[in-house]
């Protein structure tokens, strides 16, 4: 079975150790919980060091991810398509704001040409995602510890990522449990763009 070749891992804070508890469980997944504050940025990078240690892919999804049906066996199939990308399973409205208007005019010319993922020029979210494992060693030598996490990421990793147009999981769009580096409060509806039933 192609779920074989994937293996995921959950980051969560303890604030939000339940649910992240329920989602690692149900993905069989490896858990990292934030006791202490160190924030998403530490927390995704012992991530990413502990995907280096494995195999097969390795997908990383947030305590917020919200997986829909059969999400590893979907997961596995884009992972087989693209197996030199970095791809992110997640493709939020609202934040960050400044790629809104390019993420809708992509959908629509995506639509157009029945294409069924668009490419964005870094990684914009940190909900669920998977860097090729032959550039994970590069990730983590890039790595900047300053950035948001999905930053620190898809910088490090230096390249465009795969968005599916269908996003594979939904925000569960709660409170922050970290300050926004901007210092803007999160007021806006952060869901996915479309998600894929």
């Amino acid at each position: 079975m192609v779920e074989a070749q994937v293996k995921f891992v959950v980051v969560g804070h303890h604030a939000r150790r339940e649910q992240a508890e329920m989602l690692a469980e149900s993905l069989s997944a490896q858990l990292f919980i934030d006791e202490e504050e160190h924030g998403a940025n530490w927390n995704h990078r012992r991530a990413i060091e502990w995907a280096a240690g494995q195999t097969c892919r390795v997908v990383v999804l947030e305590d917020d991810a919200l997986p829909v049906p059969g999400f590893a066996g979907k997961v596995a199939e884009w992972l087989i398509r693209f197996p030199d990308a970095l791809c992110s399973f997640y493709l939020g409205t609202s934040r960050p704001p400044q790629y809104q208007l390019d993420i809708a005019t992509k959908l629509i010319a995506a639509d157009k040409s029945r294409t069924d993922y668009i490419t964005l020029p870094r990684l914009i979210h940190g909900v669920c995602y998977s860097v090729p494992q032959q550039h994970i060693k590069r990730v983590l030598d890039k790595w900047n510890h300053t950035k948001a996490a999905d930053y620190a990421v898809g910088d490090a990793y230096g390249g465009p990522v795969v968005y599916p147009c269908y996003s594979l999981v939904d925000h569960r769009d709660g409170h922050p449990v970290e300050p926004a580096r901007d210092n803007q409060p999160r007021t806006e509806r952060r869901r996915a763009w479309r998600l894929h039933v």
